[in-house]
C-alpha cells in the first residue's frame, strides 16, 4: 500500500532552491532514513511529507485512510497543558478513557465508585494492555511526573514527551527528526527495539549511524536539490555514494568538454540561426549547467595546531558532590594521562554534565580537589553552545579569539578564512548569530572552541545537531587529536570509533573505570549478567543443607523444662489410674472413663517423651 507519493516536486526557500523535480513515494513497511547535510531542505521536505506544508511545484499525495505522526527537532506545545494532557492529545476513545483512568489514579482523593466504574469499562473493552503499553512507554522515557505543566520541562523533557506521544498514538507513518537527541544510551537501545516490533512504515533523520543502522534499510540523500536512493544499511550508502560521484565526476568532464566546445561556436556568432541552431543554442545552455555542477560537497578540514602537552595533565582526588538528596560524585579519584581519550556513560541526570563542569573549572567539588598540570589549555564543548552571542555578527565572535590563526601545516588563516573552511560563506559572516540554525550554531561554536588550540578537549554530547559531513570530518579531527579527549555522547558509534576506555555511572556517586569502549562494555555486561544468571542456577540446584543445631534456643530451653514438668504430671496421673483400675469396682461408668483418660495420658507421654529426646541432645 502507497501511504505518500510526491511527484516532479520542487520547493524554494528566498532566491535558494532547495530541491527540485525529485520523486518520493514511503509504502507500507518501508523503513527510511532521509540524509542530507544542514540547510539543504530535509526539514522542508519532512513539512511537505507531513502536510505541514505545500511544495511549490509537483504534487504530494497522503493516502487519507492513515495518520501521519511527525516529531519535529523542536515540538510545538501549550505551556498551559500538562504532560498528561499533551501527551493524550487525540480525538482516539480509547486513549481518551485510558487519560481518564491516569489522572484519576493518580489522586489521593478520587472517587472509588468512579475509578471501578472506569476500571470496568477498561475491562470490558480489553484495554489493560494499551494500558500497560502507554505506562511502558512514559516510564522508559523517564515520564513519570504526569501533571507537571510543559513550560516547566526542559527541553530535552519536552522532546521525551513529544516522543511518547507520536509512539502511544501509534501512526501507520512515523516521521522523525533527530529522535535520539537528548535521550541516554539506553532509551535509544529500548527505542530501537521498539520501532523494531510496533513500528508500521518509518521516515528518520538521524546523525547517529548504528540508530539509522538497526531501524533503517533504506537511504535517501538529499544533495544538490536531487533525491539518491540507496536500498542497504549506511555503510552500503557510503560505499555507492562513492561510486556515483565517481561516475558524476566522469560525467561532469564530459560535460566540461563539450561545453568548451559549444562555447567557441557560440562565440562565433553565426548569422544564420535557424531551427537547427536555435536547437543548439538551447542545448548549450543545458550543457552549461551540467558542466557547471559540483560533483559532491565540499568538506570541513580541521588541522589546528595544538599547545604543547606537558608530563602533568590533571588530577582528581577524591572529589564529592551532591545537589540536594542526590549523591552524583563519591570519593571520585584519577589520575589523567597524555593521549586518554575517555568516554562518559550513565542514564540522563547522573552528573555526567556536572563532572565535565567541575573539571573545566565552572563548579567546584563540594570536597576533594582538582589539580590541573600548567601547560593544559582546556577546550570545553558545552550542550548549550556556550556564550554565543545571538546579537553579534558571525565573523566577530571569531575575530573576538583571533584575528589570523596558525594551523598544524605552519600556514596562516584570517578568521574569514577559518569560517569559509566551516561553510560559513561570506555573505553567511555578516549575518547575526541568532538567525543562525541550532546546527550552524553548533558548527560555529565547535570552531571558537579550536580556535583557542585546547591540548585537553571536553565535549559535551558534540553530535547533536550536526549533519553526518560535518560529523565525519569532526571524528576524522578528534582520530588525530594528539590531546586528552573526554566526551559525554549518547551516539555509540562515535564513542566506539574515538575512545579507549570509559568512566560509567552507576548510581549513587558511584563510578565505574572501564577499559574499552561501549561496545565492549556492553558485551562485558552481557557476560557478567549470563555468569551471575549460571551461578544463581547452580545454587538452586545444590541440595538444601540443614543447618548444624550446636544449642537449645531459649524458647526451646523453656519447652525442656516445660516437657519434664508435664511427663512427671503424666506420670503420677497414670500411676493413680492403674491403681483405681487395678481394684475390683461395679462402676462400669467410672472404669470405661478412667481407662479412656489413660489411653490418652499414655499417647501423651509419648509425644512428650519423643520431644524431650529430640531437645536433650542439645542440653
Amino acid at each position: 500500500m502507497n501511504y505518500v507519493f510526491g511527484q516532479n516536486i520542487s520547493k524554494f526557500y528566498a532566491d535558494k532552491r532547495l530541491f527540485s523535480e525529485i520523486t518520493i513515494s514511503i509504502n507500507k513497511g518501508q523503513k527510511v532514513a532521509l540524509v542530507a547535510k544542514n540547510g539543504t531542505g530535509k526539514t522542508s521536505l519532512m513539512n511537505i511529507i507531513a502536510g505541514l506544508d505545500t511544495p511549490d511545484e509537483g504534487k504530494m499525495e497522503v493516502n487519507q485512510s492513515i495518520r501521519i505522526g511527525y516529531l519535529k527537532q523542536d515540538p510545538e506545545y501549550r505551556d498551559e497543558d500538562t504532560v498528561l494532557d499533551t501527551v493524550f492529545n487525540t480525538d482516539q476513545e480509547d486513549l481518551l478513557l485510558i487519560k481518564r483512568y491516569e489522572l484519576l489514579s493518580s489522586q489521593n482523593d478520587a472517587d472509588p465508585a468512579e475509578l471501578q466504574s472506569l476500571m470496568n469499562e477498561i475491562d470490558a473493552k480489553s484495554l489493560w494492555n494499551l494500558e500497560s503499553r502507554v505506562k511502558q512507554i512514559l516510564g522508559k522515557l523517564e515520564i513519570h511526573n504526569h501533571e507537571q505543566l510543559m513550560h516547566q520541562l526542559s527541553g530535552g523533557q519536552i522532546k521525551r514527551v513529544a516522543l511518547a506521544r507520536e509512539l502511544i498514538l501509534e501512526p501507520r507513518l512515523l516521521i522523525l527528526d533527530e529522535p535520539t537527541n537528548h535521550l541516554d544510551i539506553q532509551m535509544i537501545e529500548w527505542l530501537e527495539k521498539y520501532i523494531k516490533t510496533h513500528v508500521d512504515s518509518l521516515l528518520l533523520v538521524t546523525h547517529d549511524r548504528y540508530f539509522l543502522d538497526n531501524v533503517t534499510d533504506e537511504i535517501l540523500e538529499l544533495e544538490g536539490g536531487q533525491l539518491h536512493k540507496y536500498k542497504g544499511n549506511y555503510s552500503y550508502f557510503l560505499e555507492k555514494k562513492e561510486e556515483r560521484l565517481l561516475n558524476d565526476g566522469v560525467a561532469l568532464d564530459k560535460a566540461k568538454s563539450l561545453y568548451k566546445k559549444e562555447l567557441e561556436w557560440m562565440r562565433r556568432s553565426p548569422s544564420a540561426r535557424g531551427t537547427k541552431a536555435k536547437s543548439r543554442i538551447t542545448s548549450f545552455y543545458d550543457i552549461k549547467d551540467k558542466a557547471h555542477q559540483k560533483v559532491g560537497e565540499d568538506e570541513v578540514q580541521i588541522q589546528m595546531n595544538m599547545n604543547r602537552l606537558g608530563k602533568k595533565v590533571m588530577e582528581i582526588q577524591d572529589i564529592t558532590k551532591s545537589y540536594e538528596d542526590k549523591v552524583l560524585l563519591k570519593n571520585f579519584s584519577y589520575i589523567f594521562k597524555r593521549f586518554d581519550r575517555i568516554g562518559i556513560a550513565g542514564p540522563n541526570g547522573c552528573g555526567k554534565s556536572t563532572l565535565l563542569e567541575m573539571l573545566s573549572g565552572i563548579i567546584k567539588p563540594d570536597t576533594g580537589k582538582i589539580v590541573t598540570g600548567s601547560t593544559i589549555v582546556t577546550g570545553y564543548f558545552r550542550q548549550d553552545t556556550g556564550d554565543l552571542n545571538p546579537d553579534k555578527k558571525v565573523i566577530d565572535i571569531i575575530q573576538e579569539i583571533a584575528e589570523v590563526i596558525r594551523l598544524a601545516n605552519g600556514k596562516d588563516r584570517t578568521a574569514a578564512q577559518m569560517l569559509e573552511w566551516f561553510q560559513f560563506d561570506r555573505k553567511k559572516q555578516y549575518q547575526y548569530v541568532g538567525t543562525l540554525s541550532g546546527g550552524e550554531k553548533r558548527r560555529l561554536y565547535l570552531l571558537s572552541v579550536l580556535m583557542k588550540n585546547p591540548n585537553f578537549l571536553i565535549l559535551d554530547e558534540p553530535t547533536n545537531d550536526l549533519d553526518l559531513q560535518t560529523l565525519n570530518t569532526l571524528e576524522d579531527f578528534l582520530t588525530e587529536f594528539g590531546g586528552v579527549l573526554l566526551m559525554v555522547s549518547h551516539d555509540r558509534y562515535f564513542m566506539d570509533k574515538l575512545i579507549d576506555h570509559l568512566f560509567v555511572f552507576e548510581g549513587d556517586g558511584k563510578i565505574r573505570d572501564f577499559p574499552g569502549n561501549y561496545s565492549q562494555y556492553r558485551i562485558s555486561l552481557q557476560k557478567e549478567k549470563q555468569a551471575q544468571q549460571k551461578a544463581e542456577k547452580k545454587e538452586s540446584e545444590k541440595p538444601k543443607k540443614e543447618k548444624v543445631k550446636t544449642k537449645l534456643s531459649y524458647n526451646e530451653k523453656r519447652e525442656f523444662e516445660q516437657l519434664e514438668k508435664d511427663l512427671e504430671t503424666l506420670e503420677s496421673r497414670k500411676k493413680e489410674i492403674e491403681v483405681v483400675l487395678s481394684q475390683p469396682s461395679d462402676d462400669h461408668e467410672q472404669l470405661m472413663t478412667l481407662s479412656k483418660e489413660l489411653g490418652e495420658i499414655i499417647e501423651q507421654i509419648d509425644l512428650k517423651s519423643d520431644r524431650w529426646l529430640e531437645l536433650s541432645e542439645y542440653v
